[in-house]
């Protein structure tokens, strides 16, 4: 392969058979029950996803978009976003730190500008099940890459790296001082551990508590050319990152609202007597209770049917590659950004109605189902999703498209 023929047109191609669908389904089932045997405890205590990351890895899921030819299982994006929706049904935490660890590594491919290069990256992280994870927080101030003369050196702090404490590859960005990027916006990967890089270890949120979202912060780390995936440059392939990151969300908002109805489903049934008035002998027998599941189940259909079709449509858009146009780019994102209104929408609702099924007794500590609520509630404030709603409505009136940025 040669950068005359950019790489990016035979990483991902066509879109996911049953087959595969079915085979990595099945490994994310059996991955989260494994989690699910200790994740209230870990939140809990607050505690670094070191053995989850291990189960990742050793399941084959850390690489599972790298292209088959270079050592990885050559899945598609749709298959990625099902396996994540499925993990966030028990642990939305470890499934954002998957999810993460794929765009991140992604960004190889939407970066990169050289097909050797890209690949020799890839071919590296497959063979050593890297997890990867970014300190791009675009609302922390930017870091500062300046040429010493042999080499750059990066400094700065960056806030709400998820996952990058226990990651092995951490990606970040910025505007090179001097040197042979002198002016450019450059995006690099590093060891996770390389001297210099401090993990600050200020997570303690009321959700995501699993997720090992601290901040992280650079003191003259080395930056070598080696170290470079690539230059942006403002194209809309490298722009298309964004919505896949966004289109995350709205399938872990969705495998959250999931979750908590299945959580929900078995008190329900397990709950013993009914409410005096109700005239029935169980609750789960109950008129009122069935109300509540019926518009919650219905809701969240509606949002896994845009959800299963997106992530279809993803795979298509990827599959052009640098051919991609802004207009191509326009169409995913504002489709994506449609999904992660009615996402956010849903999970809080149905994380936090769930109860009204439940009763009192779901509320105790040991039981969990609050984790649903606290993490859709934590990660929701990711960024205002009244802006996603201005962004829809603005263009079904206006044709307005907004301006291209890490949010949109």
């Amino acid at each position: 392969m040669t950068s005359a023929t950019p790489l990016t047109r035979t990483f991902w191609h066509g879109r996911a058979d049953a087959a595969e669908l079915a085979r990595w389904t099945d490994v994310a089932e059996r991955v989260a029950a494994e989690l699910a045997v200790d994740v209230v405890a870990r939140d809990r205590a607050n505690a670094l996803p070191v053995a989850p990351l291990e189960l990742l890895r050793a399941s084959g899921l850390a690489d599972l978009l790298v292209p088959a030819e270079l050592g990885g299982h050559g899945a598609h994006w749709e298959t990625a976003f099902a396996v994540a929706r499925i993990l966030a049904r028990v642990d939305a935490s470890i499934a954002q730190i998957l999810g993460y660890s794929w765009l991140n590594q992604a960004c190889v491919v939407f970066y990169g500008t050289d097909a050797e290069t890209t690949a020799r990256w890839l071919a590296r992280s497959a063979a050593a099940h890297w997890v990867w994870s970014d300190s791009f927080n675009p609302v922390s101030p930017d870091l500062s890459l300046a040429w010493d003369g042999e080499r750059y050196l990066l400094n700065g702090r960056k806030a709400f790296a998820t996952g990058a404490a226990v990651a092995d590859v951490v990606i970040a960005g910025a505007v090179a001082g001097g040197g042979a990027f002198n002016g450019q916006l450059v995006v690099f990967a590093l060891d996770a551990r390389r001297d210099g890089v401090r993990h600050l270890g200020d997570w303690d949120n009321i959700g995501y508590r699993a997720s090992a979202s601290g901040g992280v912060e650079y003191a003259d780390v080395a930056v070598t050319a080696d170290d470079v995936i690539g230059v942006d440059r403002d194209e809309p392939f490298s722009a298309v990152v964004t919505p896949g990151v966004q289109l995350l969300f709205g399938n872990v908002y969705l495998g959250i609202a999931q979750g908590a109805l299945a959580q929900a489903r078995e008190l329900t049934r397990a709950r013993r007597n009914s409410w005096f008035l109700s005239g029935v002998d169980r609750y789960a027998d109950d008129p009122v209770v069935h109300r509540v599941f019926g518009d919650l189940v219905a809701r969240t259909a509606a949002v896994e049917a845009l959800a299963d079709r997106l992530d279809r449509d993803f795979d298509d858009t990827v599959a052009l590659g640098h051919d991609i146009t802004a207009d191509d780019r326009t169409a995913i994102e504002l489709s994506v950004a449609a999904l992660k209104i009615v996402a956010t929408d849903t999970a809080l609702e149905v994380s936090a109605r769930v109860f009204e099924a439940t009763g009192a007794s779901s509320t105790r500590t040991a039981t969990g189902l609050d984790l649903h609520w606290r993490n859709i509630r934590t990660h929701s404030l990711h960024d205002p999703v009244d802006y996603k709603r201005i962004e829809v409505g603005a263009h079904y009136l206006n044709g307005t498209v907004q301006p291209v940025s890490l949010y949109t």
